[in-house]
Formats: C-alpha cells, sequence, structure tokens
C-alpha cells in the first residue's frame, strides 16, 4: 500500500490497495469520471416482441443525460431472447458505426453519424443496415442478449470533439476545458457503459448481475477502464486493446505511450502527457489495470501478427 504496509488478503487488496491503484490510473491515465447525472432519464422508444422472426424481443432506448431532451443521449439497442423463461445474461458492447449496421433489422433506428475527418454529422444511409453483420441470432441461441451503443453518441471520437459530447455537461461556471485529472474521451465512452448499465439496472428481463462489456481497438481501452471502475460489469471482453489498454507500457514496444500522446490526446486525461518520454517513472502500468477487475472475469483477445498493438 502507499504507506508501506503489506497486502496479505483480498479483503484488503479489494476494500484499501484497490482505491488507491484505482485513484493513479484517475489521476495519472484516464481522469476522474462523475456519477449518473441527476436528471438523467430513460424512454423507451421501441419494443417489438417479435424480432428476427420470432427469435427476439427488441428494444431501444435512449439515455437523457439530462432534463433536456436536445442535449446529449445515447441509444441503446438491445436484443433478448424470445423464449426466456428468467431474466437472461447480456453482453453490452459499444460500436463503431451505429446500431444499425450490426444486423439488417429495418426496425432500427438509423443512427445520425460522425465523419471523423470531416467533422460533420449526417443520418446514415438505409442500404448500411446490417453491413457489420454481428453475430446476433448465434448469441439469442443461447441464451444470450446482446445490447449496443453507437460510442460517437456520447462523444465524437477526434480533437475537438469534447464539445459536441457529454463533458461539457459537468464543467463549473466559466470552464470550457477538463482539469488535468479530469476525463478524457475513454473516460467518457466507459461512462457511457455506466449509464446505460443503470438503465439495465431497470429493466426486469435482463440479469443485471451477468452483464459483460466487449470493446475493440480503442473501445477494449475503453471496456478495461469501464470494468476496472464499475464494479457492477461482471465480465471485461477486451478486443486488441493496444497502448492505453492491455499493453504493458513499460515494454515501449510498438505503438508506446508517446504515439498515444501526440495522436489521441483527447482520449486521456491532460496529465497523461507527462509520460510520453517518462514511461519508466509513471506510477502504474497495464497490469494493474487487469487487476482493478479481479475477482471479476476478464478475457483479452490479441492479434498474434498486430505488433502494433505488441500482443
Amino acid at each position: 500500500m502507499e504507506n508501506g504496509q503489506k497486502v496479505h488478503d483480498a479483503k484488503t487488496w479489494y476494500n484499501k490497495r484497490r482505491p488507491e491503484v484505482l485513484h493513479l490510473f484517475e489521476e495519472n491515465v484516464y481522469g476522474r469520471r462523475p456519477g449518473a447525472p441527476k436528471d438523467m432519464h430513460f424512454e423507451v422508444f421501441d419494443l417489438e416482441k417479435n424480432a428476427l422472426g420470432g427469435k427476439a424481443i427488441r428494444k431501444q432506448v435512449t439515455v437523457y443525460f439530462s432534463a433536456k431532451k436536445d442535449g446529449p443521449k445515447e441509444d441503446i439497442l438491445i436484443y433478448l431472447p424470445a423464449n426466456a423463461k428468467k431474466p437472461v445474461p447480456l453482453i453490452l458492447s459499444l460500436n463503431f458505426s451505429g446500431n444499425h449496421r450490426i444486423i439488417n433489422d429495418p426496425g432500427i433506428k438509423l443512427a445520425t453519424v460522425w465523419d471523423r475527418k470531416e467533422k460533420t454529422r449526417s443520418r446514415a444511409a438505409e442500404d448500411t443496415r446490417g453491413i457489420s453483420k454481428w453475430p446476433v441470432e448465434k448469441l439469442l441461441e443461447h441464451g444470450i442478449g446482446l445490447a449496443t451503443i453507437y460510442y460517437c453518441d456520447v462523444e465524437p471520437d477526434f480533437i475537438g470533439g469534447m464539445q459536441y459530447g457529454v463533458r461539457p455537461l459537468f464543467f463549473k461556471p466559466g470552464q470550457t476545458e477538463p482539469a488535468p485529472d479530469e476525463w478524457g474521451a475513454i473516460g467518457a465512452w466507459g461512462w457511457g457503459l455506466s449509464r446505460a448499465m443503470d438503465y439495465i439496472e431497470t429493466d426486469k428481463q435482463i440479469d443485471a448481475k451477468r452483464v459483460a462489456i466487449l470493446g475493440q481497438s480503442r473501445l477494449g481501452k475503453t471496456v478495461l477502464w469501464a470494468g476496472a471502475a464499475d464494479t457492477r460489469f461482471a465480465m471485461v471482453l477486451a478486443i486488441n486493446s493496444g497502448e492505453g489498454g492491455a499493453s504493458l507500457a513499460r515494454r515501449n514496444f510498438g505503438e508506446t505511450v508517446k504515439h498515444m500522446n501526440i495522436n489521441f490526446p483527447y482520449q486521456f486525461c491532460t496529465n497523461y502527457q507527462k509520460w510520453g518520454d517518462h514511461v519508466d517513472q509513471m506510477p502504474v502500468d497495464t497490469h494493474e489495470l487487469i487487476a482493478l477487475i479481479a475477482p471479476r472475469f476478464v478475457y483479452l483477445a490479441t492479434a498474434e501478427q498486430d505488433l502494433w498493438s505488441d500482443p
């Protein structure tokens, strides 16, 4: 522990040392994130009990992050097995391109998607439905539900995207930028998963004690941090999360902390900039991030030949 005391048992780790390590990640990597806003509310705008040819119940829920319906919000698309006799386990995943792309279902609301290069937003085209081809029906056959959120609903993924997302909702009067130890975009995206979990806990058809979060690449980083910060998630499934995710920073191989600082500074707290040239002095590394999820489950999928991500 920070006072030099050795940790000899799980209870001391979980109640005393774990909060210390979590704080170090908040202060030096991802930034502090707030809790749920007091005016947050949910609206189930779609309920189809005979979706996907009778295989699924489809729900679509808007989470409004403030009292204003034209303010920041996220849409959750949920599929549950139609024949379930009791609350089902769920995989909750952020997606890159809009909820409508995961399966060809005309009932899914077309997302309003961001163009990262042009920094503009527009309604997705009808012919983009289902082109990502997620294995929704296979999950349903195994009695598992799926929920997904377009991550740019929470905050667009580019420098300057913060102004269009949720973080300014928490600024103090006169504040225009996060404090050095306040959340970056990864913190915001993971916070969006926690707000979805707030809804899930109200849905009696879902077993809120068995919710796994899934993300790939920068969203793999996101689910690792979200799972560390929010102990309600029973499992973390992180795919090719790379630097700032499961890759060890001190190995300094492939993509590095310095690369992240240069290319994606908005994804982390400003204090993370300190460590680009001084990784050896950074007070945490990612084996500790993964340890923060214990005793819950973690699954890491890392492509063997993706050397940039240091498998």
